[in-house]
């Protein structure tokens, strides 16, 4: 019996995909080893441009582990820049995507109050449905610092009765004597809001 018969015969609903508008020159992407591949040569490239060789082996390391973390941790959409002018040197610019569950029995409520009470999470555009919160940290890359940022969005998945939600995680870096609200970087931030906004569910595929 296949895994779609049994959910039929079992009568458990497949949850509903998920889709959201891109900025122009963004795609859709799978964390897997074809796209991993593509993201290391593109990187490569880059960094002989900008006469940056030397970091490459370090990038690369980091970039293999991120997506070794993001298959650990269920992400199965990432949402990247595909043109030359969006991509950035040192960090890429991601969106990714996953499903948070809670615990068995209970709700993602808790998830939510320690988010808002521990993380400073509020609703994205006064939208209830959907949180946001943000994180920074100092990350040392070769010889220079520079602030990674983390913005996580979740909003529950239907007819889920707040047992999943869908979790995007936007990420990108800017360097330390760069302040965050630097005009670029809270047009990024803007560009992520409005695409987890936009996300729009529909019936899953057969």
């Amino acid at each position: 019996m296949t895994a779609t018969s049994l959910r039929d015969e079992l009568g458990v609903r497949k949850d509903p995909e998920f889709e959201m508008t891109l900025p122009p020159g963004w795609s859709r992407r799978a964390p897997d080893d074809e796209t991993l591949e593509a993201m290391m040569v593109r990187m490569k490239q880059r960094l002989m441009d900008a006469h940056r060789p030397d970091l490459y082996g370090q990038l690369r390391t980091q970039l293999q582990q991120s997506f070794e973390d993001m298959r650990k941790n269920g992400v199965f959409a990432m949402f990247v820049p595909d043109g030359d002018e969006n991509e950035t040197l040192f960090l890429p610019v991601s969106l990714n995507a996953s499903i948070r569950r809670a615990e068995a029995g209970q709700t993602l409520d808790q998830v939510v109050s320690t988010l808002v009470r521990d993380y400073g999470a509020t609703p994205l555009y006064a939208d209830k449905r959907t949180i946001r919160c943000e994180q920074q940290q100092q990350v040392r890359l070769g010889g220079d610092t520079i602030v990674s940022h983390s913005v996580l969005y979740l909003t529950p998945v239907p007819g889920a009765k707040r047992q999943r939600a869908l979790q995007l995680v936007a990420g990108y870096g800017r360097p330390v004597d760069v302040p965050e609200d630097e005009p670029g970087f809270r047009a990024l931030r803007s560009l992520f809001d409005a695409c987890a906004a936009s996300v729009r569910w529909k019936a899953p595929v057969a």
